[in-house]
């Protein structure tokens, strides 16, 4: 590596170094092997070949860091790992390998773009021959055999195609040492938000994180994907099947319900309000319609607070019952209430009975209702009978029904979105039924448990009941978050730990299509009850449109302490990790040459010349938003620990052969056939190579592929990888102590 003393680096140029070294070589084995020419003795001709030898060592390898990173910079080796040797830490999340960027990094990215350095940074004319000549073949079949060689991607080719990851490779190729790059679990409360433009890697890294904490078994982990990632759901049940935990696995899927686990949304509260809290809040609250929300929160809270005094489980498709006709919620419970007063209220069926033969018609304000919600109405009038659930039924029945009808009309479209067709079996699960092997989950079960859950809200099909379902957990998991605040996770539990707070990894894929108003208070306190939410999304504005607030999408993107940004599209994205970087001086060169002429005739210098270096200082920012556009696949920047600039790269997992059960194995395959992706590039690549025959007649432009060499190339370079996790990562046993 150049010397640091000088204050420009210079690692742009020819290798020079190798000169001297191979003129220290050629001396030292001169001095070894005939010394006598040059008039030493042996004694004296070995100690100096000796001194030289290790000169011309020293220069070799000045040489050599030079031609790597010249190397490095235009090609980076491959970086893959197998499922089962996931690094895992029960102290640190590992999130890649890279290094930590720092003022010299950027000093040499800014030497890559001065025009002397075009030569080092560009592809060589080579290379661009070698590109030439595979699309020739296309047409002209002469040209294949010799573009089969040039496609062969081996280190015996020294042509051969860069993988197609895109992106500018100088970015991780400034820095020739990386190690793992990891972030204390105490820091990730802080929640961490990761930006990646469409099929930059996202869903990859996610794979890779959950794993981690699927791992380390001190916790629930959670995957809320709204689109539906077959290679995610596979990861997790692998993962969990090798943690000895498949049988705490479990599956919520909007699209499948035949095999979906079962959830109630509104079923568990601490306080019975919070019922129609979590349905209410999905309805509009700007200008007249805020008038129409309090109103359906109103009734909602009436109906909830009716069924839990008859004993019965909230959910949506009885409050939906209820909202449509609340009359026979209302004859239920006011008999039911009327039965258990006893000699209160003595004789009451036979006095309302006779009302109601009595009645010739219903009162004007209650035009529409059943003559015996009339005699119930007109009975508990006349009686001296306080009951907050009978009040709130009768004011709801005391509405004419049409303007009843008006009132929860922003309600009915909500709650017919989430009881529709099948999906009804899902989120208003009937407990009563045994027959029903699906099982039926809540927050504080697999909370307790330590469960892993990937929940599919099929987005693609319908966003807004995967949007009206994704708040609703959200809300209910918020809620949950608060009693876990105050009475922790065992409480009420035989030999429970008083306010011991769990550990909740809830990872939140496309979370801009979950963004609402439950999802900043789950950001905001969420972290004080043990819940870490790692949040993927592509935008900086897909937020802000789903929220319909800049305020409230500047809220959310407060909340997160940790950045993970990965390739985006937008400048805009990119400024909300660079406009929180500093900026550092570098170094510039400037050419200077200047001549003078003097005219004088008794002056002895009549012309004078200089050429000079001069190097000035400028501050520049650490990171240009460019750079974070020009990202390749599988690379990102990170913004840790309140400041810390990281530059990581994902490995690509190479997945161990796990058996999935057949109902997972029909779930995946389907999903796999809806939602694409061009993540596992690396396998279309050895794909590719298999099937290239450079004698075919028609044939498309040939993809970077890989042979067999390569093949057995970046196996070994996982070893070596594999190696590495040995001796730096800390696996952790079942229990989650460090072994």
């Amino acid at each position: 590596m150049a010397n640091q003393d000088y204050p420009l680096e210079a690692m742009l140029r020819p290798p020079v170094e190798l000169y001297s070294s191979l003129c220290a070589g050629a001396a030292a084995s001169l001095c070894f092997m005939a010394p006598h020419t040059i008039l030493m003795s042996p004694q004296v001709g070995y100690g100096c070949s000796a001194v030289l030898a290790s000169f011309a060592c020293y220069r070799l390898q000045q040489a050599h860091q030079v031609l790597r990173y010249q190397r490095n910079l235009k090609r980076l080796s491959a970086f893959t790992i197998t499922t089962n040797r996931i690094p895992a830490s029960s102290r640190r999340l590992w999130l890649g390998q890279g290094f930590e960027w720092r003022q010299k990094h950027t000093q040499r990215l800014w030497d890559c773009k001065t025009v002397h350095a075009e030569q080092y940074i560009r592809p060589s004319r080579g290379y661009c021959l070698a590109r030439e000549i595979e699309r020739r073949a296309e047409r002209q079949p002469w040209w294949q055999p010799l573009a089969y060689l040039t496609h062969l991607d081996t280190r015996l080719n020294p042509f051969r195609p860069l993988p197609p990851l895109g992106g500018s490779t100088i970015l991780h190729g400034v820095e020739l040492r990386e190690h793992d790059q990891t972030l204390e679990l105490e820091n990730r409360s802080g929640h961490v938000c990761v930006y990646g433009t469409t099929r930059c890697g996202k869903s990859r890294l996610a794979e890779i994180l959950i794993s981690q904490d699927i791992i380390r078994g001190d916790g629930c982990v959670v995957c809320i994907d709204p689109k539906g990632d077959a290679g995610i759901l596979k990861r997790m049940y692998a993962q969990a099947k090798a943690c000895g935990k498949e049988d705490e696995f479990y599956v919520l899927h909007l699209g499948f319900p035949d095999i979906s686990a079962r959830y109630n949304g509104v079923g568990q509260f601490s306080r019975i309000s919070e019922v129609a809290s979590r349905i209410s809040n999905q309805l509009a609250a700007e200008g007249n319609s805020a008038a129409f929300k309090e109103f359906a929160w109103r009734f909602i809270n009436i109906v909830a607070r009716a069924l839990v005094e008859l004993g019965k489980k909230p959910c949506y498709e009885l409050i939906l019952k209820y909202i449509l006709d609340i009359e026979p919620l209302f004859i239920d419970y006011a008999e039911i209430y009327l039965a258990r007063q006893g000699a209160k209220a003595q004789g009451w069926q036979a006095v309302i009975s006779n009302k109601e033969r009595s009645m010739k018609s219903v009162p004007p304000n209650m035009r529409g209702r059943a003559k015996r919600t009339c005699a119930l109405e007109i009975y508990f009038s006349e009686q001296d009978i306080f009951d907050p659930v009978i009040n709130g039924l009768r004011s709801a029945v005391r509405y004419d029904k049409t303007y009843f009808d008006k009132l929860t009309a922003s309600l009915l479209p909500l709650l017919e979105k989430l009881t529709s067709g099948r999906l009804a079996e899902l989120i208003s699960p009937d407990y009563l039924d045994l027959n029903d092997e699906r099982p039926i989950i809540d927050w504080l079960s697999i909370i307790r448990k330590k469960s892993i859950v990937y929940i599919g809200l099929d987005a693609m099909t319908d966003g807004d009941v995967a949007q009206g379902f994704g708040n609703s957990m959200f809300a209910d998991l918020v809620s949950t978050a608060g009693y876990l605040y105050k009475h922790g996770v065992e409480e009420g539990l035989y030999g429970g730990e008083d306010n011991k707070l769990p550990k909740v990894y809830l990872h939140a894929e496309e979370f801009n299509e979950l963004s609402g108003d439950e999802f900043v208070p789950l950001l905001n306190k969420g972290g004080a009850a043990g819940i870490d939410v790692v949040a993927y999304t592509q935008t900086k504005s897909d937020v802000e449109a789903r929220m319909g607030n800049l305020a409230k999408a500047k809220q959310i993107e407060g909340n997160f302490n940790t950045i993970i940004m990965m390739r985006v599209k937008s400048a805009e994205t990119a400024e909300i990790l660079t406009s929180q970087l500093p900026t550092v001086s570098i170094n510039q060169s400037t050419q200077v040459s200047g001549v003078n002429d003097s005219s004088t005739p008794g002056d002895s210098v009549h012309f004078t010349s200089r050429n000079e270096d001069r190097i000035s200082t400028i501050n520049v920012p650490m990171l240009e938003p460019s750079n974070i556009i020009n990202l390749p696949k599988g690379q990102a920047f990170a913004l840790v620990e309140g400041g810390r600039l990281l530059k990581l790269r994902f490995p690509l997992l190479k997945e161990v052969d796990t058996q999935l059960p057949e109902s997972l194995k029909t779930m995946t395959t389907a999903m796999a056939a809806n939602y694409k992706t061009s993540e596992g590039w690396w396998n279309d690549l050895v794909s590719s190579a298999q099937h290239y025959d450079p004698f075919a007649q028609h044939q498309t432009e040939p993809a970077h592929s890989s042979t067999d060499e390569s093949q057995n190339e970046a196996e070994t370079e996982s070893v070596d990888f594999e190696a590495l996790f040995e001796q730096n990562a800390l696996h952790v046993n079942q229990e989650g102590e460090p072994e």
